[in-house]
Parts: C-alpha cells; structure tokens; sequence
C-alpha cells in the first residue's frame, strides 16, 4: 500500500507540547499517516541508545520510518578525501536506519561544481559503483538506497542522471522529489500527462518491479533562473505541483511509493492531505 508520512516534524507538533522524535511515533499515528522520515541533514550524530528507543516507538505504533542522508554528500566532489567522508554519510546514515527498524535512506547525490556536466555525472557514477561495494561489504543490500532528484541546476539529479544512478545496483531506488523536478524544470508537471511522462521513463529504463515501491517527496517549491529557491506549503497558490494529478497516475499506473511531504512547517497536514486526494482517487 502507499505510505504517507511527513519528513520531519511540523510546527503543530511541538504546539501540541510534543519534543523527542519517540513521540513523533503517536503523533503521526494519530493524524492517520503511515510513515515518517527522520533527517541526519546535519550530520549523523545519534547513538544507537536512541535509535533503539526511537526504532521501539515506531514499531509500536505501527508506522515506517526512513532516513536522510547528511545534506553535503557530493560523490562528484573531485577530493578523494572528501569522496571518502560522503561514503561514511551514507553508511552511517544507513547502519542507524537499521537500528531504528527502517530500510530507506535518501541523499543527495553530487553537485557539478567547475566540471563539465558529464565529467561530475560520470564521477558520480563511478563513485556509487564503489558505494555499492560498501553496502555489500557492510551487508546493507537489504536496505534500499535512494539518490533524490534536485531542484537547483548546480545540482546532479535530474530524471535522467538518477535512473543512470540506479542503474548501477538493485540496491538503489530512486527518490523522486517531484516540487525539485517542478522546480529544476520552471514548472513542468501541471497535468496527469506530465506526470506520467516522468514516471512511465522510470518504469521503462527500472522496471515495474523496482519502482513500485519508490521513494518520493513532495512539496510545492518557490523557483527562478536556477531552479529551487525554498519549500512552502499546500497554502500557496502561486508555485506547484498540484498533488491531486500525480494522484491519478499513481493509481492508473499501480505504483505504491512512500510518499513524504516537505513542506515547510505543514508537512504532517499535507500529507494528510495528500493521502485524502489519493483515497478520493482510488474509491
């Protein structure tokens, strides 16, 4: 079944007299939501006392939880040390994901910095090839590994550079943030056509099987020249994507994602809903 869940905790949640992310468990229970993505954005910082206490509470309540990724990975950095440090991100990031009882983990795959575009894709990709040897060396093959499509042009993860990333290993599935290719693209997906265009190249390079289950995050993002400036929420009426056609195309198509919302400050009572626009679909 499709999972909805918020990335983070919203501004109701700590209104509410909430703190520690085991109560975030209940919290996302009791709006009726399914999941739940926890950010190493900063660093990964948490011992494995916490992550166990953390990982308790979702179970308990029933709701999924997955991880992202320290936000400065960058496998086009040109520095082999610093190459080695984003390894260790992901790893890291991984390995308390599994404490905490989740299987995903999203990151950011590169920026192009001075190279040519094709020189920092083609870096990146070797380096997922080495990144795909630590996971088995680590026996994390049964995670799934998600590189994000990115909203800035400076960014490597458009549509295309993440299926050539997944194409690597099974062990990566891609995370489509559909307000980033909205964004990376000045507007593209306004209809259900858009839509399916975008997913139906997953499926044909991917396959059904490996994108039934993928990964996404959603949330509608102020852009300009050089794409993503900043998330806002369901409210804004200015900027997309509009939910309700990818709605359609998830349920036309079969596919069940985990769906996270990023918006900023609502992104619990966006995902719900969201997750009333695709019952609505799919009654």
């Amino acid at each position: 079944m499709i999972k909805f869940g918020p990335s983070g905790n919203s501004e109701s949640f700590y209104a509410a007299g909430y703190s520690h992310t085991e109560e975030a468990a209940t919290y996302v229970k009791e709006m009726g939501l399914d999941c739940f993505e926890y950010s190493f954005g900063r660093g990964v910082r948490m011992g494995e006392e916490k992550a166990h206490a953390i990982g308790r509470a979702f179970d308990a309540e029933g709701v999924e939880i997955s991880v992202h990724a320290p936000y400065f990975i960058n496998f086009a950095n040109p520095e082999e040390e610093m190459v080695a440090k984003s390894y260790g991100y992901v790893l890291d990031s991984a390995k308390m994901c599994r404490v905490m009882g989740g299987k995903r983990i999203v990151f950011h795959p590169a920026a192009q910095g001075k190279d040519a575009r094709e020189i920092a894709v083609s870096r990146a990709e070797d380096r997922l090839k080495v990144l795909r040897d630590y996971i088995y060396l680590n026996n994390l093959q049964d995670m799934m590994f998600c590189p994000e499509t990115m909203g800035k042009l400076a960014q490597i993860g458009t549509p295309e550079e993440i299926i050539r990333f997944c194409l690597v290993d099974e062990v990566y599935t891609p995370c489509i943030d559909f307000g980033h290719v909205n964004a990376r693209e000045q507007g593209s997906l306004k209809t259900a056509s858009d839509y399916r265009a975008l997913l139906e190249m997953f499926l044909e390079k991917l396959g059904y099987e490996r994108m039934k289950h993928f990964h996404v995050h959603f949330s509608k993002i102020m852009y300009g020249a050089k794409g993503e400036i900043k998330h806002l929420t369901f409210a804004d009426e200015t900027y997309g994507p509009e939910f309700e056609p990818l709605a359609v195309v998830l349920h036309d198509l079969k596919l069940e994602p985990y769906i996270v919302s990023e918006s900023d400050g609502s992104q619990a009572e966006d995902a719900c809903a969201m997750k009333r626009m695709y019952q609505a679909v799919s009654a």
